[in-house]
Formats: C-alpha cells, sequence, structure tokens
C-alpha cells in the first residue's frame, strides 16, 4: 500500500503558499438583519405570553443587537419586551463605550458602583410597563448563558414576576439560521478546509503535535482569519482520546493522525477534523477508518425534517454496532454524541443525542461526528458539518474521500 494522497512531502513554506485569504466578499451581518431578529423574537414572545426577557453579554446580545460585549462580573445586557423598544443596562461609567459599540441602538439604563444592577432591572420592567403582579405574574425570561449571581440577585426583588428560563425564545431564534449566516459560515468552513489540505501536505516524520498547532494558526491567518479559534492535533494512541491529551506527541511512520480545527470569520465559526494515517495504512485502522465514515453517513442520511435529533444519533450508533462497536456509549465505539449545532457559539442548541426531541427544521446547522474510540491503540474522527434545507441535510463540506485519498485529491485512485 502507497502513502495517503496528499499527506506528507511539502516543507511548511511550501505549504503556506498554496493558501490565500479567502475571505473576499464575505459581508458581516448588518443592522436590518439585527432588527428582524429582535421583531421575531418578540412575536414569538407575544405567542408564547412571555412578557420580556433579559439578554446577557455574549453571544446571545451579539445575536439578537450586534453589541459585542463580554460579559464579566458587571452585569450588562439589553431587556426586550414583547412589546416596545429594546433597552440596555449597563454600569454608568460604560455607557458611552456601549453606545461605540452598539449596532442597535437604545436606551442605556446606567447604575453606579454602590447601586444595585438588580433593583434597577426590576424597575426598568415596570418603567417599561410590565408591573409586578401577585395574581398574575408576568413571565420574564433570564438569559440562560447569564452567571448566576444575576439570577441570584435578580430573584429576591422579583416578587410579582414568574421568573424563567429565556433559552424557549433564544435558542428558538438562534438555531434557525438565515441564508447570510449559512454563507458565513459556509466560508468559514471552507477556510479550514482548506487549512486541513495544506497542514496534512507538510507533515513529516519526527514533526511535534506543538509545531503542527503552531502550521496551523499560520494557515488560518493566511487564509483570512485572526488565527485559529481552537486546534487539536493528535499522533497514535492520543487520537483515541476524543479532547486531547497532556503531553506532546512526535510523528512516526504508521501513526493516525487526528486533526480538529476551526476558525471564526465575522463571529461565526468552523469546525471540521480530519483523520488519516501518515504513511501506509494498516487493515485495522481502514476497518476502523471505513467504519466511522460509514456511521457518518447514517447519521447524514436520517437527518430529515422533522426527524427528531435524538433519532440522528440513534441511526450513527446502529451503524457502529452493526460494525461491532458499543452498545450504546461502550467502548471501543462512540463516547459522546453523534453532533452539536453551531453558530455564533461552537456548541449551540439542538444537539444530536439522546433525549434531544427536537424536530430537524430548515436553518438548523450540526456537526456530524460520531467518533471511534479504542483506547491504547487509536480513535477516528469524521467531522463535517449539514444544515437543512426545505428539501434535507445539505452538507457543509463534502466527507473525507478514503484513507488513501482522504482529501479527494485523486478521486479516481
Amino acid at each position: 500500500m502507497s502513502k495517503s494522497i496528499g499527506v506528507g512531502g511539502k516543507t511548511a513554506e511550501q505549504a503556506l503558499a498554496t493558501l490565500s485569504d479567502m475571505t473576499a466578499g464575505a459581508v458581516p451581518i448588518g443592522k436590518d438583519e439585527h432588527v428582524q431578529r429582535i421583531a421575531k423574537a418578540q412575536a414569538y414572545m407575544r405567542e408564547q405570553g412571555i412578557a420580556a426577557i433579559y439578554i446577557n453579554a455574549g453571544a446571545n446580545l451579539l445575536y439578537f443587537t450586534g453589541t459585542r460585549w463580554h460579559a464579566s462580573e458587571r452585569m450588562v445586557g439589553a431587556i426586550l419586551p414583547a412589546e416596545g423598544a429594546l433597552e440596555y443596562i449597563a454600569p454608568a461609567f460604560e455607557e458611552s463605550t456601549l453606545l461605540d459599540f452598539m449596532l442597535v441602538e437604545g436606551k442605556v439604563n446606567g447604575w453606579h458602583e454602590h447601586e444595585s444592577p438588580y433593583q434597577l432591572f426590576v424597575d426598568t420592567l415596570g418603567r417599561m410597563g410590565i408591573a409586578a403582579n401577585p395574581a398574575q405574574p408576568p413571565r420574564v425570561g433570564i438569559c440562560e448563558s447569564a452567571a448566576f449571581f444575576i439570577y441570584d440577585g435578580i430573584r429576591p426583588l422579583a416578587a410579582g414576576y414568574a421568573l424563567e428560563n429565556a433559552r424557549s425564545v433564544t435558542a428558538h431564534c438562534r438555531t434557525r439560521k438565515s441564508a447570510a449566516e449559512i454563507a458565513l459560515m459556509q466560508r468559514a468552513k471552507d477556510m479550514t478546509l482548506a487549512v486541513h489540505v495544506a497542514t496534512a501536505s507538510m507533515l513529516h516524520e519526527g514533526i511535534t503535535t506543538t509545531e503542527v498547532e503552531q502550521f496551523i494558526a499560520a494557515a488560518h491567518r493566511k487564509v483570512g482569519a485572526p488565527g485559529s479559534y481552537f486546534v487539536i492535533v493528535l499522533f497514535g494512541e492520543a487520537t483515541a482520546y476524543p479532547h486531547g491529551v497532556s503531553y506532546v506527541q512526535t510523528l512516526k511512520q504508521g501513526d493516525t493522525v487526528l486533526i480538529d480545527t476551526g476558525c471564526k470569520l465575522h463571529n461565526y465559526i468552523s469546525d471540521i477534523t480530519r483523520t488519516y494515517v501518515y504513511g501506509a495504512p494498516s487493515d485495522r485502522q481502514r476497518s476502523v477508518w471505513n467504519s466511522e465514515k460509514k456511521a457518518q453517513a447514517a447519521a447524514f442520511e436520517a437527518a430529515q425534517l422533522g426527524v427528531p435529533c435524538e433519532q440522528v444519533d440513534q441511526a450513527a450508533r446502529r451503524s457502529l454496532e452493526a460494525d461491532g462497536y458499543g452498545p450504546g456509549y461502550k467502548l471501543p465505539g462512540l463516547p459522546h454524541r453523534t453532533g452539536h449545532g453551531i453558530g455564533l457559539d461552537i456548541h449551540e442548541w439542538p444537539y444530536l443525542v439522546g433525549g434531544d426531541t427536537t424536530p430537524l427544521a430548515p436553518g438548523m446547522c450540526f456537526s456530524n461526528e460520531p467518533m471511534i474510540c479504542i483506547p491504547g491503540e487509536f480513535g477516528v474522527r469524521h467531522e463535517d458539518h449539514f444544515y437543512m434545507t426545505e428539501s434535507g441535510p445539505k452538507w457543509f463540506t463534502e466527507p473525507s474521500h478514503s484513507i488513501d485519498d482522504p482529501f479527494g485529491l485523486n478521486k479516481a485512485a
């Protein structure tokens, strides 16, 4: 058997030279779409009888308002009523900075350091026309990503309100991606796949996982990303551990190579894993690799509109069990869920896992990665993402071609 096609042969400099900026024409989400998202959320809140939600700093605030602000020990966010204009809440000394970061404008309710932001929150609800009512408490959602101290501060002051998780609103909106979101995710994934191809081409015996990680960061910069959003590089037996090991590995002939990496483009994330062999694959490596490919294909085939998410996970596990893995989460086999949602966060709802009965709907985006882990030997993970269209699932990136030609550089092989 010959060496895997496209694995090794170039220097790092030659591999980088094959890459160029891929961000031309990629358009960030504009104010108009953020305004539409707010309107969609408010319509859903009215339909569900939710009076208001608190949106905390971080991905949810960015999604609805375009305002980039990192969560910290100070309460910063927005109050979105079912009717009327959105308003912000923030430390008074941050008001001018917050205004500078706003895409969707709104009144800023400021609190000084000796004052309670939680009391300000409750007072603002009242001023916005959402009055406490012990007889019929208005439903107020608190952002699921807010730190517990925020909820803990609001709760004792919120008599006459029914506090609940705002996830029913935030997830309803964020799980169904727009065409603009899907376009950004497609470009980010195209960028990372190009980085994967370049990385495989510069591997050589004796290279360390640390050196490969450094190359991947440089390669992501070459295609136009700020760098790698994350990177996992594993060789040999270490590939059996889904999220890596604590020690550096050195590549040798016959090693299984697993690389999981991604980048950000205008806040949207890529996340792709490729597994192949440096040198000639053994019959054992080939068999496991092919079983993984079959399981990934089974999950994709099961992902049809209206099907509960958990059935996609079940399809992957049936495929693996037919090849002697598992059952369930038992090793050797698949120790984690088959896939996760993705968007502004790398792991978003819903999840392709037992117990998640969310029906698949247009615009939902998922990873498909039913990894096979064999402790003491190696692991294989093929991770590509798909999104749901009106006619069913569509790949963002085509799955790995074969163990001998993982990137499809010679599909006649």
